[in-house]
């Protein structure tokens, strides 16, 4: 089962800047989607951005014009730049390997989380 682990998380103000990586222990080729999740404190784990293994990608409303998924298969790594960041975007943020299904997104695997804090 492939193990999944998120670095890059922190502190920054509003309107700053993260980038988060995933870097996955198996090989993840161009048959494998990948996401991005986040869970806010006394909230539901909700999907941010996804991205299909030719590197289609998916946003979140919330989200989009300020995050950016990218991957590199050949590295094994999923990417989440964040920019313009919002106190709103506090949360715990998860990796997952998904399956795109009839429109759904559904996670497989997941990562242990990365910690961003969006504060002044």
């Amino acid at each position: 089962q492939v193990q999944l682990v998120e670095s890059g998380g922190g502190l920054v103000q509003p309107g700053g800047s993260l980038r988060l990586s995933c870097t996955a222990s198996l090989s993840i080729g161009s048959g494998t989607a990948m996401g991005w999740y986040r869970q806010a404190p006394g909230k539901e784990r909700e999907l941010v951005a996804s991205i299909t293994g030719y590197g289609t990608t998916n946003y979140a409303d919330s989200v989009k014009g300020r995050f950016t998924i990218s991957r590199d298969n050949a590295k094994s790594t999923v990417w989440l730049q964040m920019n313009s960041l919002k106190p709103e975007d506090t949360g715990i943020y998860y990796c997952a390997v998904v399956n795109l299904v009839g429109g759904n997104v559904i996670p497989t695997n997941w990562g242990q989380g990365t910690q961003v804090t969006v504060s002044s």
